[in-house]
């Protein structure tokens, strides 16, 4: 988070005005969440954990991603072409993704912790492979990886 800080600053103070906007936006969501998580525990001074941030910034990004598609899909790719330099901008905060064969390997890697798996564990699969990428992959790629092996 301190490092958004000063990048909002610098970009602000440097005069460029996508980076700002961009920048501004996250810091507002990431302040909301964090007023969200005082009122839920109660503590004065609740502040979000890089993971909790990290989430922020990945809703953010598909937020963005959803609009994107909708606007190519409605003809206006300028709009779509905007949100996908801002789209640009948040992922400098989130981790480097893990390629496919990495997912695999992870998959591969928590399916045999599980012994003989069947379909039916197809939920309890997912959340130990997303919690073993630790984030660094999306839902929808481990989703398939999980549904390739599976199908044998």
């Amino acid at each position: 988070m301190q490092t958004i800080e000063e990048d909002y600053k610098k970009a602000f103070r440097g005069g460029d005005k996508p980076v700002t906007e961009v920048l501004r936006v996250l810091k507002s969501a990431l302040m909301n969440d964090e007023i969200a998580k005082r009122g839920k525990s109660g503590e004065r001074e609740a502040k979000l954990t890089d993971e909790e941030a990290l989430a922020v910034i990945k809703r953010q990004v598909k937020q963005l991603e959803e609009a994107s598609e909708l606007f190519t899909k409605g003809g206006r790719a300028d709009m779509a072409a905007q949100n996908e330099k801002e789209i640009g901008i948040l992922k400098k905060y989130l981790p480097a993704q893990a390629s496919e064969e990495q997912v695999r390997q992870a998959v591969k890697k928590v399916l045999s912790g599980m012994g003989s798996p069947k379909a039916s564990d197809f939920g309890k699969i997912m959340g130990a492979a997303m919690k073993a990428l630790g984030g660094k992959a999306d839902g929808t790629v481990v989703s398939k990886a999980v549904k390739e092996i599976l199908a044998g």
